[in-house]
């Protein structure tokens, strides 16, 4: 069964993704779709686990690798 994520834990998240993810002006478009998955994997991984740090890293690295695989060449 999924927790609850507390309301303290929402706002310092998207604060932090919002400010990790302003510094990706200018990358390629594949490292920002990496940056942009892993942030998202991340918050992802939080909200699932009930802000463990294993699922948080966990969604990260999973999301990292979905965004980098998106645009790929063929």
């Amino acid at each position: 069964m999924m927790k609850a994520v507390k309301k303290e834990w929402v706002a310092p998240l998207i604060i932090a993704l919002s400010f990790a993810l302003s510094g990706c002006g200018g990358m390629s478009t594949q490292g920002k779709n990496t940056a942009v998955g892993a942030g998202v994997g991340a918050v992802g991984g939080a909200i699932l686990t009930g802000g463990s740090a294993g699922g948080t890293v966990g969604g990260a690295a999973v999301g990292g690798i979905i965004g980098h695989e998106i645009n790929k060449s063929k």
